[in-house]
């Protein structure tokens, strides 16, 4: 035993862990070769290791940071002390970023919280409670009836968690900027006053400046019901036309084939169906049916349910995938932590079905982890920064020199369906779109100049 310590503490300080942080590295250790005591170490496997973390996933006590840390010192005895075979290949990463929790903000849940609840929270700490500057955050203090006015009628109007957070946002810094005086003795010499301090000040794109405009107009219109009038000729924003950045059908090969295991799943969903990062995370294991060989996206942008193909490249490997989960759901249910999060309405109609299998995430996350706004202990979806961190370093492993993100290759999927010859309605619906001329970009993206048009220097 001596030995082991003295090659596991020799293999941390060659990773950069150094006092008093390796003294807990080895902890992590011990008390997983404790929980496997008595086994050789030929039957030390992937399915251990597995077993392993995911009951330490199902305490209540571990923080993310413990967590990932038991991940990694786990890690690291099994590659570099014991050197497993299967320990390079063993998906690591999965539990290592599906550890991360889901913050009050997030918009899986931030819509459930009670008005008054959200307006005391955040008068009590408004800093640690707001995602903007602290000029905003004094303005919850100062007008939180319009905040929560605001809240309320966004909500009523059932308008998405994405739509409040912005609007919000952008009244209170429009409230800041005329140093906390009330809205509504305000008018439309004020609100132009703001609009041209973002363009020529700030030098904010045209369809920021936009967002903030519609944000005030909302205000005065659905909130104090009182319009705006004419605001007349005022300094706009200069607007940009930027056209998505699309992979080539190769590039996306190279891309997917950089990425394995729960992440690569994912990531061949999002070009496979087009759906967007979110309506991924948040797929549920009723909405994937293999009889009529498609996935239906629940809820997405607009409040819109649709349907999208299942491809068939990944049918395997999410019944796989599935299995498994199915395990470990069992396990939790025994544990009386295998409730999944559903909105309140749907609660009070079902009361059973947030321990049914079929409502459970498909891409869970590693751990269970308090819900921040209902304090309970559950199994919530990955966290979409998991994905959006795995992109970046699978995009220069595989040489591509574009600039690519998550969306990426839900642009590159609707291009790809254009070029297959299907017709831009067909794509429109896949994507979901709620206006045809939003799909029109990728048209633009076939037919540029730079595709048909031939260079004189190659006639030479």
């Amino acid at each position: 035993m001596n030995n082991l310590l003295q090659r596991y503490m020799t293999a941390i300080h060659n990773k950069g862990i150094v006092p008093p942080y390796d003294r807990w590295y080895v902890i992590r250790a011990e008390t997983f070769l404790k929980y496997n005591q008595g086994k050789r170490l030929s039957e030390y496997t992937c399915d251990l290791v597995q077993t392993y973390l995911s009951e330490l996933g199902r305490s209540d006590v571990l923080n993310a940071w413990q967590f990932r840390q038991a991940v990694d010192a786990i890690r690291i005895l099994c590659l570099d002390v014991f050197k497993c075979d299967w320990a390079g290949s063993f998906d690591w990463e999965y539990w290592n970023n599906a550890a991360e929790p889901l913050e009050r903000s997030h918009p899986t849940i931030a819509r459930e919280i009670p008005l008054n609840q959200e307006a005391s929270s955040n008068a009590k700490h408004p800093v640690s409670e707001m995602s903007v500057s602290k000029a905003v955050a004094a303005v919850q203090i100062h007008h939180p009836e319009v905040i929560q006015a605001l809240r309320t009628r966004i909500r009523t109007k059932h308008q998405s968690i994405r739509t409040e957070q912005s609007y919000v946002g952008w009244v209170s810094r429009f409230i800041a900027f005329h140093k906390m005086k009330d809205p509504q003795d305000m008018g439309d010499l004020e609100v132009v006053r703001f609009l041209e301090f973002l363009a020529v000040d700030r030098q904010v794109v045209g369809k920021t400046q936009s967002v903030a405009l519609s944000a005030i107009v909302y205000l005065y219109a659905n909130v104090f019901q009182r319009p705006l009038g004419d605001l007349g000729d005022f300094v706009r924003a200069k607007k940009s036309r930027y056209l998505p950045v699309v992979l080539s059908q190769r590039e996306v090969k190279l891309l997917l084939d950089q990425m394995d295991g729960v992440y690569g799943l994912m990531a061949g969903l999002l070009y496979g169906t087009g759906m967007r990062l979110m309506e991924c995370v948040r797929l549920r294991v009723k909405d994937v049916d293999y009889d009529y060989q498609q996935i239906v996206v629940r809820n997405a942008k607009g409040k819109k349910d649709r349907v999208v193909p299942f491809p068939k490249k990944y049918q395997e490997p999410i019944r796989e995938h599935l299995k498994a989960r199915k395990k470990i759901h069992e396990k939790d249910i025994a544990r009386d932590v295998g409730a999944v999060y559903l909105p309140p309405a749907l609660t009070r109609k079902y009361p059973n079905a947030a321990t049914e299998w079929i409502w459970q995430y498909v891409f869970p996350s590693s751990r269970i982890s308090e819900d921040p706004r209902s304090h309970l202990f559950r199994r919530h979806h990955l966290h979409e920064k998991g994905l959006q961190k795995r992109i970046k370093p699978a995009t220069l492993r595989a040489g591509i020199t574009k600039k690519v993100g998550c969306h990426t290759l839900r642009h590159s999927f609707a291009t790809h369906m254009l070029e297959a010859g299907y017709d831009i309605r067909t794509v429109q619906e896949l994507l979901g779109h709620a206006d045809v001329s939003t799909t029109m970009i990728y048209t633009h993206v076939l037919n540029s100049p730079g595709i048909s048009v031939q260079s004189p220097v190659d006639r030479l």
